[in-house]
């Protein structure tokens, strides 16, 4: 599960800098994350904001033509809002590529009736509010599982409990996946061990993390991180892929999220959405290239988890009797 050697890698603009005088200071060994992915590799990719059948056609087959390499395909909107065949469909596309599909579950503040999340404090944002709206969650996981997707999404702790209570006492797949979403995303040490107790297999950090705060996190946990490369506006709209060396580094284990800044949101998806979310599904991909290219010329794309490899290896979890 460890792995402490790191390559040495070109930085942005070493060679002409350290030739004026100005090269930047030695990265500090004590902040390289010592863990890796179970079967190899200290990153993964992923293409968010899927949004059904076709979007996800337009991601596999960009993602051929492009040759960017897919471990993960998230949806955003929610499972509610695909039909059980556009599931299967999804599901069937994802297994026949060896990509982990993992979908969004069930109702979020920020689509409820209430008012909390129209205020500047913003109110619970996109937690479950009340027992209904965690019983909808449930039901969703039950839904897709049986459809056979193995990955869910989630932004509520309580869900997250549920689900991975739900997942020990066999009445989910043993296999099932759990990814905590950006949009309630821990923001220190402390907070992300405590997702990662809640039963967390992956954990959305927010896109303006330090590759600092990183290295606090991994001297806690090594639950996969999750972390976009390019953040959608609506959590910040960040470009950091100058930065990707430096944050697998700290970060690693570490899920690259292919976002898209500049880019109108799509949630809850329909038809009425279609050219825009396919240019922008496409769009995700080629940034996806982009990224790659520059790990390649900075000597860093070494480290790759193997394709189709999606489990996250043994993780502290609180006694889930409790």
């Amino acid at each position: 599960m460890t792995d402490v050697s790191a390559p040495a890698v070109r930085r942005p603009g070493e060679p002409v800098l350290t030739a004026l005088g100005l090269a930047a200071p030695d990265p500090d060994p004590a902040d390289a994350s010592p863990h890796s992915f179970p079967g190899g590799g200290r990153w993964r990719t992923e293409v968010p904001s899927c949004e059904g059948p076709e979007a996800l056609a337009a991601v596999l087959e960009e993602s051929a033509r492009l040759e960017v390499p897919v471990h993960r395909i998230s949806q955003g909107s929610g499972v509610w809002m695909l039909t059980d065949a556009e599931i299967s469909e999804m599901v069937a596309a994802t297994a026949e590529r060896a990509v982990e599909l993992c979908l969004f579950t069930g109702p979020r503040g920020t689509w409820d009736i209430g008012a909390g999340t129209r205020t500047d404090a913003g109110g619970a944002g996109a937690r479950a509010r009340g027992h209904d709206a965690v019983a909808g969650c449930v039901e969703d996981a039950v839904r897709a599982t049986g459809l056979g997707v193995r990955c869910l999404l989630v932004a509520d702790e309580g869900v997250l409990w549920t689900l991975h209570r739900a997942r020990a006492a066999g009445l989910l797949p043993a296999d099932t996946t759990l990814k905590v979403s950006a949009l309630v995303g821990p923001v220190n040490p402390a907070s992300f061990a405590v997702f990662e107790r809640l039963g967390a297999d992956s954990v959305n950090v927010p896109g303006d993390l330090t590759p600092r705060h990183l290295a606090e996190i991994r001297r806690v946990s090594a639950a996969p991180l999750d972390l976009y490369v390019e953040a959608p506006d609506d959590l910040g709209g960040y470009v950091r892929m100058y930065e990707v060396a430096e944050l697998i580094r700290c970060g690693a284990p570490l899920y690259l999220k292919f976002g898209l800044a500049k880019a109108p949101g799509i949630y809850p998806y329909g038809a009425h959405l279609r050219e825009l979310a396919l240019a922008s599904a496409r769009e995700r991909v080629r940034r996806g290239r982009l990224v790659l290219d520059l790990l390649a010329r900075h000597g860093a794309d070494g480290g790759m988890a193997p394709l189709g490899s999606r489990l996250p290896g043994p993780l502290s979890r609180f006694a889930a009797s409790s």
